[in-house]
């Protein structure tokens, strides 16, 4: 099986010290037939335990940080793989097992459909919240989080959102693209706060329930005390975001065309 073969279809994964899941992840895209269909991409912000080899050994394409320059960074490095390899679709999961690799067909086919005005969607994010999703433990502090998110993006962009944080997403080319060239994208935190931003610029964004699992080895980014320092530091980027496309127009218009321009 040729790993590295060129396909249409990118699977972009963050990875920072993750020795103890990326080789059974890896391991679950192999059983579950994805790089058939699909090229994987690791990138490695700067682990200092043993995932750069573990990825190596696999044979998989990767890409590492000398420094760790957080989560958003290395998506964005990712984005910007994907556009120079000319991939037609991305979808980013977490290297840590809590994304079930059952999504990815699912991301995918939903990425290609057409709604009733013939449109595919920009962004097709995995929920964890919808009605027909799986059930998901979160903490209570968390779920304030939630529906603080929810309720900005309702209010400010007019769409209903379920899972605003979710790290599970599918994306176009025009989604890559523009997150690939924007100067503000968030180097650690994209959640929220690019949802509303994309919605605001008229990109479409659709939810598919999502089957995740809470993880089982490893600390999360959002362990302890951060959840609440995340919170605020999210409800500001949202609000900096809206002004900025509502209020100065910065991302708006002409900042769209010079990305699509300089393709």
């Amino acid at each position: 099986m040729d790993k590295k073969g060129h396909k249409e279809l990118l699977i972009i994964m963050p990875a920072y010290n993750e020795e103890k899941n990326i080789g059974k992840v890896l391991e679950q895209l192999e059983r579950a037939g994805v790089c058939e269909y699909a090229d994987v991409l690791v990138m490695n912000d700067a682990s200092s335990d043993a995932t750069n080899w573990l990825v190596k050994a696999r044979g998989y394409t990767l890409v590492t940080h000398v420094f760790n320059l957080g989560y958003g960074s290395a998506l964005q490095l990712g984005y910007k793989y994907a556009i120079r390899r000319k991939y037609h679709y991305v979808i980013q999961m977490d290297a840590d097992g809590q994304h079930d690799v059952c999504n990815i067909p699912v991301l995918y086919k939903k990425l290609k459909k057409q709604d009733a005005d013939g449109r595919c969607p920009d962004i097709v994010l995995g929920s964890r919240f919808l009605e027909e999703s799986e059930a998901y433990p979160t903490s209570h502090k968390k779920k304030i989080a939630y529906r603080l998110f929810r309720w900005m993006i309702r209010v400010i962009a007019g769409k209903k959102i379920s899972d605003p944080t979710t790290g599970l997403q599918g994306l176009n080319r025009k989604a890559v693209l523009y997150y690939s060239k924007y100067k503000h994208f968030d180097d650690k935190y994209p959640d929220a706060n690019m949802i509303v931003q994309m919605l605001l610029l008229g990109f479409k964004i659709e939810e598919v329930p999502a089957v995740m699992h809470p993880r089982n080895n490893g600390v999360s980014m959002h362990h302890g005390m951060k959840p609440i320092m995340y919170m605020f530091r999210m409800v500001f980027s949202i609000l900096a975001v809206t002004f900025r496309i509502k209020v100065l127009k910065v991302d708006a218009g002409a900042g769209m065309q010079d990305v699509f321009e300089k393709e």
